[in-house]
């Protein structure tokens, strides 16, 4: 693509109000970007502000809440079963019936019913990150001590503190929140985290997002190593380059690796033995 047309698609892009477009629209509106944008990219061929642009524009597509899922990142995936237990120190990686993803935290567990298909209920002691498969008909549900949390298709964080206090951050989506025997229901936006504990329920904003503002690629790779457990090596000459740009706390592992790889017009490989990703 010419820079003409890189910039004509940027600015239709930047242009654009995320939250009045529907899922479809908002995949629809990435894909052709990244079809138009990178389909035919030439190895140590583009001028350095071609990527600069497709990493501001990144950038603001994911601070709005705006960017590309792929498939399930690199992750030891199990066959979930009815009752599933995080014993390790850990996080267990769980793939459920209807094809939700569950990060189990350790000394965590869940329980579900064997038709979880038509009855999506979840019981929770510990914490778990739920990324849950849109069912309009069938409603997701996770309960934990006297709190329900029920949503369509979003991820969220749902965990109990040693004090029975229970706390559910919403990343992505829309959820209900009911507490048992009270009538009041709380719908929460991303970004916002209910808390209740004591007989006492509020809703507040969290920070879902970590930003890189000028630093070293050699940070965000650190970063990569300790939330993800996968160790990076750079080529020399890049450790000291600069990054500017803001990562959901639960963005898919995959989804950073290939934007490094394009910003920086780097190829990987990937060695699930040794936990490695290698950039060249």
């Amino acid at each position: 693509m010419d820079k003409e047309n890189f910039d004509e698609e940027f600015k239709k892009l930047w242009n654009e109000t995320p939250a009045s477009h529907s899922e479809s629209e908002k995949e629809a509106s990435w894909e052709k970007f990244h079809s138009k944008t990178f389909a035919e990219k030439k190895k140590k061929t583009k001028p350095w502000r071609y990527y600069a642009a497709a990493a501001v524009l990144l950038f603001v597509l994911i601070g709005t809440g705006l960017y590309f899922n792929t498939k399930p990142q690199l992750e030891n995936v199990v066959l979930a079963e009815n009752v599933i237990e995080n014993t390790t120190q850990k996080i267990k990686y769980v793939v459920l019936p209807d094809n939700s993803k569950v990060e189990l935290s350790p000394n965590s567990k869940i329980t579900y019913s064997n038709n979880f298909a038509l009855n999506r209920k979840i019981e929770i002691i510990g914490e778990a990150y739920f990324k849950v498969t849109k069912d309009k008909k069938h409603p997701f549900q996770v309960f934990c001590n006297e709190t329900t949390t029920t949503v369509l298709g979003t991820s969220f964080i749902v965990k109990e503190s040693d004090k029975k206090e229970v706390t559910v951050e919403l990343y992505e989506g829309s959820v209900q929140m009911n507490v048992k025997g009270k009538d009041q229901k709380w719908i929460l936006k991303p970004g916002e985290k209910f808390t209740y504990g004591n007989e006492l329920a509020s809703v507040a904003e969290f920070s879902r997002f970590i930003d890189f503002d000028n630093e070293k690629l050699s940070v965000l790779s650190t970063y990569i190593e300790v939330n993800y457990g996968y160790k990076v090596i750079l080529p020399k000459e890049n450790l000291d380059q600069k990054i500017t740009i803001r990562i959901n706390k639960k963005e898919d592992l995959k989804t950073i690796v290939q934007l490094i790889s394009e910003m920086y017009n780097l190829n990987f490989e990937i060695n699930e033995d040794l936990k490695q990703i290698t950039f060249q």
